[in-house]
């Protein structure tokens, strides 16, 4: 007998974020009745001049918390959730979900608590308008107390509550420990959320649905126009996403990847689109040499010199204790003989500069250390680049006849990615100019 096929369907704030987006994904998931369980966001923006639902949440916890006036704020949220319920003739009332929320707010429940609630009741309005089961995400998405997130814990709890359930709606971006307490991923965790869910239903298919057409290859807002892509490996997708590309969260990429679970990202204003595919491994007419070109802003480059460095056991490992102590991560770490540079957000080294200098001297006693706060990252990935002869040549040629100077230049081992670090001021002149080299040209 033939499986029957499971799709799980995550649906963004900018696709539900008023009731006439809440019948365009109602006529999405009634067209294909493999879409049993849905994952949505909170109610994005509803006009470039509107404000989300979570910004609201967080600015009304504030005030509560603080002994504020709060009652506008509350007001807000509410109407955005009744005006959905009257538009769509709902038969909800979310009166006692709203004077729990109240009451959580003026006992200072906590930020994570207050920005979770958007998916809640979203979730709730949802699974009432589709006629699924509503399964609350603080009861299957584990967190141990200190908020790091259990992933096995949280596959036999979704896998457990989900396996009798045919239809169910989970809201996203949260979970809860085993008191109860709210945790959240970081903004746009709801993406990690319908992963989880794939992986615990053995989806055949991801579907993260959004207001764009899949990914580009480039920002959109820097390139008129640029090409779509059709179809990408999960690494490829790791790297553009880890890279500035703001489509899917990078961390979603894990839970479905080690089961084998396409991702595909759709339009919800376009759904005949087919968007883009992402799985373990591409066809051969699939295949091209690049991917995408994306990209960061505001970095800081710390250099440090050494005489014979290359030749002292331990250098690197007490060069990485030096940001380990200082709580710090950082981007790259390009070296020479006798150099070795740590590129990490300026932010970060602004806020510890002094610590992180008194860990490198202490533990490094080095020569020079030079720091470069104007720094910019841009990389180019794809699969193909392996099999292209002088890429690196390409890179130099188009940026020099941009006139951008290359500050740095780095080949990832893995041969599916280059990064290239540049002025903050030359960021968009150097995607331009690799983009028309690279894929124009």
């Amino acid at each position: 007998m033939k499986k029957e096929q499971i799709k799980t369907a995550k649906f963004g704030g900018s696709s539900l974020a008023d009731a006439a987006h809440f019948r365009k994904v109602k006529e999405i998931v009634e067209a294909d009745p493999a879409r049993r369980y849905i994952v949505p966001s909170a109610p994005g923006r509803r006009s470039p001049e509107d404000e989300k639902v979570t910004d609201l949440l967080y600015r009304c916890y504030e005030e509560a918390s603080s002994g504020a006036d709060y009652h506008n704020s509350m007001e807000k949220i509410r109407k955005r959730y009744q005006d959905i319920i009257d538009e769509l003739s709902l038969n909800v009332s979310l009166d006692a979900q709203f004077e729990k929320i109240k009451q959580a707010f003026l006992g200072c429940a906590g930020e994570e608590y207050a920005a979770s609630r958007g998916e809640y009741l979203n979730a709730i309005l949802l699974a009432a308008f589709l006629g699924y089961e509503f399964v609350d995400a603080a009861e299957v998405i584990r967190f141990d107390k200190y908020g790091n997130f259990q992933s096995e814990r949280t596959n036999f709890f979704l896998s457990e509550r989900l396996k009798n359930t045919r239809c169910a709606v989970i809201p996203g971006f949260y979970g809860a420990d085993d008191a109860g307490n709210i945790h959240t991923f970081s903004r746009g965790g709801s993406d990690v959320s319908g992963a989880l869910v794939a992986r615990a239903v053995s989806a055949d298919l991801y579907e993260n649905w959004t207001d764009v057409s899949g990914f580009l290859l480039a920002d959109p807002s820097i390139i008129h126009d640029p090409k779509k892509i059709h179809a990408m490996t999960f690494g490829e997708l790791r790297e553009l996403s880890y890279r500035g590309a703001s489509v899917l969260h990078e961390e979603a990429v894990f839970p479905v990847r080690r089961e084998g679970i396409p991702i595909q990202i759709r339009n919800t204003n376009d759904p005949a689109d087919p968007g883009t595919i992402i799985r373990r491994q591409l066809s051969a007419e699939e295949e091209v040499p690049i991917t995408g070109i994306a990209g960061k802003k505001e970095f800081a480059a710390i250099s440090i010199a050494k005489n014979c460095m290359n030749s002292e056991i331990g250098f690197i490992k007490k060069l990485l204790e030096a940001f380990e102590e200082n709580k710090i991560s950082f981007e790259h770490l390009p070296s020479g003989i006798d150099t070795v540079s740590v590129i990490l957000p300026r932010v970060e080294y602004e806020e510890k500069k002094d610590a992180i200098m008194a860990s490198l001297r202490r533990l490094l006693d080095p020569d020079k250390i030079e720091v470069d706060t104007d720094l910019a990252l841009v990389t180019v990935v794809g699969r193909g680049m392996r099999s292209v002869s002088g890429i690196a040549a390409t890179f130099f040629t188009c940026l020099g006849v941009a006139h951008v100077n290359i500050k740095m230049i780095d080949m990832g081992s893995n041969e599916i990615n280059c990064t290239i670090g540049v002025k903050n001021e030359d960021f968009e002149k150097a995607i331009r100019a690799l983009y028309h080299a690279l894929v124009e040209a």
